[in-house]
């Protein structure tokens, strides 16, 4: 690493003139464009694709700009080699133009680092930072709003949506910004060194085969994950019922007095969050928890706003303990719970006319999160399948076939599903959307799981799969399996009932 990217770790240094290749020119690349181009460095952005909008800016700016397919290393860049690389998460570590500048020597770094060096823009607040094979929103959005309860200056940023440099340069500071981070961005960050995350706080949620394609293997996945623990200066929060999540937090190389904080369903030990006869509990922030604990709500008020799944009641948990790290009364933390309301399509309720109950969790794109939704309910008619991203889903379908009256396989990878299907429960009544027609697909499905639901059963949407074979995105997914079940009245022959809410 040069001596110069060595001493920039603060938006005050001397940036100016660096010579930037930015990759990609999605929310992300742009928000690592305009950060540099006001830090005063010499910035070209590099894309396949390009955005109107965003091109006319990077002209404003003074940022140059190239669309090449990047395929192969562009001559311009070539040319005029750069002394750094950015790199936006969506592109593979062995792309092209990655490899080409590695063995050049060039520094490759993600937005997450170049955002760490330049916190200090306006203040420094400080990150506690989320990641997981799934939760990872909700619990960002939990612990932000948790925070902001107890009067903290907060922002949700990072994979969430929001560009974490975004955030950092909003000119009305914060006291803390809680970091979604994937494996990607994480797989980016450097342990030691400058650069280097030191989070206040930072959870990994659960740990399940992901990404596998990505990644080349399963070892390769969890040691992306494993750095959110690195250097973390107050609070490392891990998963008691996941085993692996224990040992990342053992294996890191953590501040001097940093604890590790576990959370769970099961009771608490001191120094944990859990649950005690429907209580869920603090043990862990107050002075006498080897003999006391702290109510945070109950699961009956929970249930009552629809947050009662027990994935759901682990991110509670887990944020929790994430605010509590940074001093969040208990009071607050309660009464942020009594209005917060999941995202769209996370076990969401459609409707529940003619006594079935119709569940939207589209959000649910690998097995991992499937497996959670699936718990949830019983009896179930499922509905999945997608782009199954490498990940085999035998030992999932194995594990839950008791469950299920009967299952809908929709996708591009339908064959997987079909043979575990007809391995684990040959009986199971199976029905397969073979259309093609994106316009076809949830209407079909939903025809053809209404056929199979009887009352007191739950249909849900929970497909295991990414969605990008046949739909523009889960969300897309989600909104046409809500239309669907819309236009043909659920099982009970109307319309949705007014009155169905989530949660009820």
């Amino acid at each position: 690493m040069s001596e110069r990217l060595d001493a920039l770790t603060s938006w005050h240094a001397d940036w100016s003139g660096l010579r930037v290749a930015v990759l990609g020119l999605g929310m992300t690349g742009f928000s690592v464009a305009d950060t540099l181009a006001e830090l005063g460095a010499r910035v070209t952005v590099y894309a396949a694709g390009t955005d109107e909008d965003r091109e006319r800016i990077l002209e404003v700016i003074g940022a140059g700009f190239v669309r090449h397919p990047l395929d192969v290393v562009p001559e311009a860049l070539a040319a005029d080699p750069p002394e750094l690389v950015v790199v936006s998460p969506g592109f593979h570590p062995d792309h092209p133009v990655i490899a080409w500048a590695e063995a050049r020597g060039i520094e490759v770094w993600g937005d997450i680092e170049l955002a760490w060096r330049v916190r200090d823009k306006v203040n420094p607040a400080e990150w506690i930072v989320v990641t997981g094979t799934n939760g990872k929103t909700t619990t960002v959005q939990l612990t932000a709003a948790l925070l902001a309860a107890g009067g903290t200056r907060v922002a949700p940023a990072g994979n969430i949506g929001i560009p974490v440099l975004d955030a950092v340069r909003d000119p009305a500071g914060f006291d803390v910004l809680v970091v979604e981070l994937s494996s990607y961005q994480l797989q980016r960050i450097r342990r030691v060194g400058p650069g280097r995350l030191e989070p206040w706080a930072s959870v990994c949620l659960n740990l399940a085969d992901d990404h596998l394609d990505w990644h080349g293997s399963a070892e390769a996945y969890r040691d992306a994950k494993a750095t959110v623990y690195w250097n973390t200066r107050t609070a490392c929060v891990y998963n008691r019922a996941d085993e692996a999540t224990r040992r990342m937090v053992e294996d890191a190389e953590v501040a001097e007095g940093a604890r590790a904080i576990g959370f769970g369903l099961d009771v608490p030990g001191p120094s944990d969050f859990g649950i005690v006869d429907g209580i869920l509990c603090d043990r862990a922030f107050l002075e006498e928890r080897r003999t006391a604990a702290l109510e945070i709500t109950t699961l009956e008020d929970l249930a009552a706003r629809g947050l009662d799944a027990p994935h759901v009641v682990q991110n509670v948990l887990a944020a929790s303990a994430l605010a509590r790290s940074f001093g969040t009364p208990v009071e607050a933390i309660r009464s942020a719970l009594t209005g917060f309301r999941l995202d769209e399509h996370r076990i969401e309720l459609v409707s529940s006319a003619g006594g079935i109950r119709w569940i939207d969790d589209s959000k649910a794109t690998n097995p991992h999160a499937a497996e959670a939704s699936l718990a949830a309910f019983a009896p179930v008619v499922w509905i999945v399948g997608g782009l199954l991203k490498g990940v085999d889903v035998d030992e999932l379908v194995g594990r839950h076939v008791s469950r299920l009256r009967a299952a809908v396989v929709i996708g591009e990878d339908r064959a997987a599903l079909l043979a575990a299907f007809a391995r684990h429960a040959p009986g199971l009544p199976v029905a397969e959307v073979t259309a093609d027609d994106t316009e076809r697909v949830m209407p079909d499905a939903v025809a053809l799981a209404a056929s199979l639901a009887r009352p007191g059963d739950t249909v849900l949407l929970a497909p295991a799969a990414a969605s990008m074979d046949q739909f523009a995105s889960y969300a897309d997914r989600g909104q046409r399996f809500h239309r669907a079940v819309d236009e043909l009245g659920g099982a009970g022959g109307g319309k949705l009932a007014d009155d169905a809410q989530p949660g009820d």
